[in-house]
């Protein structure tokens, strides 16, 4: 039985279910418990008795229009009689003033309610301890007339079987029935949410998954959007990451053939001549220094990425680092007539940071800026401070990025014209990532401003304050 039942409730639904009924169950129980032994104190003989009583002293009361204690004497013996009641007047000192019951030495005192019991069954006891139902009321004159009768004797099977029973089969039996309903749906509009999302986590890292719906309640639905917000991060870095392997395959291709062809030149002596050698090792040498440029920029990524890269925070002057790179570039401008003017104000303050990876942010951008500048082109280097940052622009009047490509322009491997992928000059695609890994890394950000034809504008926001390394990693 224990082997049948375990398989029966091993999915999430059923164990919900088995606990709302658990729980519908247990309330229900207590209810009839309740329920048992308010009709034990209460039971139905005793309504029935207090309703007669009150009959009673109805009749009693309606003798005369404004009855007197002697004119009800008569009617309440007659009634006493007829009726089979006690019916007892008091005075308004509470003294008894008339007593029909045949044994007038067992005195039953008038009755003091608590506040307790007021909503209890009415019971008083005489002299010798037996208990009396009874009802009271006050007449006009200040007397009270109490009609009583001894406290029918009940069994406890007779009201389980005539009171509680009927009740428990028809009332709770529905509601028991209605609760388990109601609770098998709560039960799926939970689990139902949370098996597709375990349904598709199975099929994880399939690429054709589709995000799951998102249903239940609201905590589920939380849930199933970060699951898919999770999926959609995994499905994008698997993306990343054939592009990834796709590009590195493709940059180191070139140069490697390259090499290849040209050392075979060699081996097989097709460069048999000391121009052709010369040549061949002047090839290889460059296409190898590509190549190991390339890993280098990858390393660097890697660190970046993982959060080692050795980063020493010092102030930073950057007056002096932006004018020591534009004379780092004097001998590419001069070759292609580019020009490059650096307009930054001497009295700017020292910005917390690496200078030597500050160096590299703005030679890469004041490289890439070199590439797709025309000859008599303009580069400017502009710095200022805005709202407790400095903001570093690299502007060059270049022929401008794409708009649908300025989203993308810090993607690695990632070049605006895939033309140019692979050549010499315009590198492979990774000098924007490794600047943008950097600026991060500092808790600082970079954005591009560009229009087609009008030049290109690269921003960088540095904090002046120094961020802590917590700060740092939560902007990564």
């Amino acid at each position: 039985m224990t082997q049948f039942l375990l398989p029966m409730f091993s999915s999430l639904r059923s164990r919900l279910w088995l606990s709302y009924a658990l729980i519908i169950v247990t309330a229900l129980g207590v209810v009839a418990m309740i329920m048992f032994v308010s009709l034990i104190r209460n039971p139905i003989l005793y309504r029935q008795t207090l309703e007669r009583l009150r009959a009673v002293q109805a009749v009693v009361m309606e003798r005369g229009n404004a009855p007197q204690s002697q004119s009800i004497s008569t009617t309440a013996v007659r009634a006493s009689h007829t009726f089979n009641v006690r019916i007892l007047l008091y005075s308004q000192d509470r003294q008894i003033i008339l007593d029909t019951y045949a044994d007038r030495e067992v005195v039953l005192p008038f009755p003091e309610r608590r506040i307790l019991t007021r909503n209890t069954i009415p019971l008083a006891r005489d002299e010798n301890g037996a208990s009396w139902l009874y009802t009271v009321e006050k007449l006009p004159d200040g007397s009270f007339l109490m009609v009583a009768a001894p406290r029918p004797r009940i069994s406890i099977l007779n009201v389980f079987r005539e009171e509680f029973l009927p009740l428990i089969l028809q009332g709770g039996l529905i509601a028991l029935l209605l609760s388990l309903v109601v609770a098998f749906f709560f039960a799926r509009w939970i689990a139902d949410p949370l098996q597709k999302v375990v349904l598709v986590a199975r099929l994880l890292p399939s690429e054709e998954i589709k995000p799951v719906e998102t249903s239940g309640p609201h905590e589920v639905q939380e849930l199933t959007r970060a699951f898919n917000a999770m999926i959609a991060r995994m499905q994008a870095g698997q993306k990343s990451q054939r592009e990834f392997v796709a590009n590195v395959s493709h940059e180191l291709k070139t140069p490697l053939t390259s090499v290849q062809g040209f050392a075979q030149a060699i081996l097989d002596g097709t460069a048999d001549a000391n121009e052709s050698r010369q040549q061949a090792a002047q090839v290889i040498y460059t296409e190898s220094g590509r190549m190991h440029r390339m890993v280098l920029d990858l390393l660097d990524l890697a660190r970046l990425d993982a959060g080692t890269a050795d980063i020493t925070m010092t102030p930073v002057n950057m007056p002096a680092l932006l004018n020591a790179i534009a004379e780092k570039f004097s001998p590419q401008l001069q070759r292609t007539g580019v020009n490059i003017e650096v307009n930054v104000p001497s009295n700017l303050p020292a910005v917390p940071a690496d200078g030597d990876r500050m160096a590299q942010v703005f030679t890469n951008l004041v490289d890439n800026a070199l590439k797709f500048t025309p000859r008599a082109g303009l580069i400017s280097l502009r710095a200022s401070v805005e709202n407790n940052e400095m903001l570093i622009s690299v502007i060059d009047t270049g022929a401008g990025i794409p708009e649908e490509s300025q989203a993308q322009i810090f993607e690695r491997f990632y070049q605006a014209d895939p033309a140019r992928r692979g050549g010499e000059k315009h590198g492979a695609g990774l000098g924007l990532a490794i600047a943008y890994e950097i600026v991060q890394a500092h808790g600082g950000r970079i954005s591009v401003r560009s229009r087609l034809g009008e030049g290109t504008t690269f921003d960088v926001f540095l904090p002046l304050v120094p961020r802590s390394a917590d700060a740092i990693t939560l902007r990564k």
